[in-house]
Order: C-alpha cells, then structure tokens, then sequence
C-alpha cells in the first residue's frame, strides 16, 4: 500500500540529511512543489524511499522510463545519503541533469550502499527521474568499525547494539 502523506512526520527532521526539518525540505516536494534542481528531486526521491511514497516515486519518474508500479519498500531502512556530485544544464524542456549518489540501507541485519549516476530531465517544465546506473556494495560492519549509518560512532555503540 503506497503512503500519500507525511504530515505527521513533518516536524522530525528530512531524511535526505539537509538538517533540516522534512516540512521545509523535501516534505515541500512531496506535497507538489515542483523541484528547482536535480539534487532537490534526487533528495526527495530518497526521502520517499525512506517513508515509503511510493505515489510520489512513480509521479517524479519520466513517462518513457516509469514503472506500472512500485512494491513498498518493506523490510528496508534507509539510513545515510551522501551526494557525490550533481550538475545541470540547458533550458526549459530540453534541460538535463546528473546526481550521483551514496545511499546506505539495512534489511535485516544486512548492510548495503547503493551507488548510482542518476539522470534527470525537465517533463512538462518539472524535474523528473530518467534512469540511472546503480550498483549495490554489500557492508559487513565489525564491531570497532565507524557505524555506516554516519552518525560518526562505532558501530557496536550504534546500530550494531542487539544485532550479532
């Protein structure tokens, strides 16, 4: 069952990472301002992976590219993105732009890091995702490692507490 909304959520802090609260962040986009850049849609995008609007994912996603459907993301928990790089360019319809991107996931108690060149481009004068070319790295976080949810701890202070 796909999510539509995320005012409940509203006053905890946007999944994207910016810091700032997910009304004034990415909460925005999902409600239908339109993105400004490539990086604000990519960062939404993630943010909707993470709270699960799958609506959202599928109205972001270029016609020629979109899926009929998106499963809900399930087991998975988006925990970390880092933007690598991110440029645009051109005008209007015919502008086009890139992301590239880290995102960390757990499933279970499996650790993972998405990486992907994502491409974007202007439909009916909106971002929207075209495609991209992920790989995922699976992690195996040893107890003294630096956790890879980013929190800048050991992981078997953090996220690995109750999970061996």
């Amino acid at each position: 069952m796909s999510n539509n909304g995320t005012e409940p959520m509203d006053g905890k802090p946007c999944p994207c990472g910016s810091g700032s609260k997910l009304a004034a962040c990415c909460g925005r986009f999902h409600r239908g301002e339109p993105a400004p850049h490539p990086e604000a849609l990519m960062r939404s995008r993630y943010s909707a992976f993470s709270l699960d609007l799958t609506d959202y994912l599928l109205a972001s996603w270029h016609t020629s590219t979109r899926p009929q459907h998106l499963e809900s993301g399930g087991a998975t928990r988006w925990v970390r993105l880092e933007v690598l790089d991110a440029s645009e360019e051109g005008e209007g319809d015919s502008a086009c732009g890139r992301v590239h991107f880290r995102a960390t996931f757990r499933e279970g108690r499996r650790w993972a890091v998405l990486e992907e060149n994502s491409r974007f481009v202007q439909e009916a004068g909106r971002w929207v995702y075209l495609d991209g070319s992920p790989s995922v790295t699976r992690l195996k976080p040893g107890r003294n490692d630096p956790c890879p949810c980013g929190s800048g701890g050991k992981f078997k202070g953090c996220c690995g507490r109750g999970s061996r």
